[in-house]
């Protein structure tokens, strides 16, 4: 009964819900970053920090950062989460469950190896984990017009290319204080994980052309 029930939960909604609820939870309590941010340093010298991998996915700096990141959830993680269910039944909604997860964790390990020597570096925030979710929508989608900025169009996998290019660049040159690579690195787990769980998405990506 248990795993049926999980079997036919809508994950994205918990994760939408939690991830909102959290990140206002914490406006409210500043007092709370310092136990859920990403901090390498810690996480180096403190394996019981680990934690934050997952607490830091879960919490934003401002409205405008919870904002930015949910809308773009709301928009491709519902849908994705659906293309999930229709390739593997039920089962889909764990699917996207680990496909969020595990992205989450790998699109920090880099942040984590970089900067483990840097005691004054912080990280929050779930954008890696969608953008993990942005580029699996976009291997079952590669045609799918995205709005960027909400006045550019673009296919989807133009933006794609465009993502990573933008994202290896800012890493190396940019001081916005954003973290370039836990974006670089979402994307490309989110790629690897929909091909492990869906290997026939690389031809439907290729004959979508």
């Amino acid at each position: 009964m248990i795993l049926e029930y999980l079997y036919a939960t809508p994950v994205a909604s918990i994760i939408f819900a939690i991830t909102i609820a959290t990140s206002i939870y914490v406006f409210s309590n500043p007092q709370m970053y310092g136990t859920m941010m990403l901090h390498p340093y810690s996480i180096h010298r403190d394996k019981t920090k680990l934690y934050t991998i997952f607490t830091s996915g879960i919490i934003h700096a401002d409205w405008g950062h919870l904002l930015f990141n949910m809308f773009t959830f709301y928009f491709f993680g519902f849908a994705l989460e659906h293309f999930f269910v229709l390739a593997s039944g039920s089962i889909g909604h764990l699917y996207f469950a680990l496909l969020y997860i595990v992205s989450l964790v790998l699109s920090d390990i880099p942040t984590i190896v970089q900067q483990k020597n840097n005691v004054g570096y912080h990280s929050l925030g779930a954008s890696g984990a969608i953008s993990a979710i942005l580029f699996s929508y976009i291997l079952f989608q590669p045609k799918a017009m995205l709005g960027i900025f909400m006045v550019i169009p673009m296919p989807a996998y133009v933006f794609a290319v465009l993502y990573i290019v933008y994202c290896i660049w800012a890493s190396k040159n940019s001081n916005d204080r954003i973290n370039h690579d836990a974006h670089l690195f979402g994307a490309l787990a989110g790629v690897l994980m929909t091909i492990l769980l869906y290997p026939w998405i690389i031809r439907h990506f290729v004959e979508q052309f």
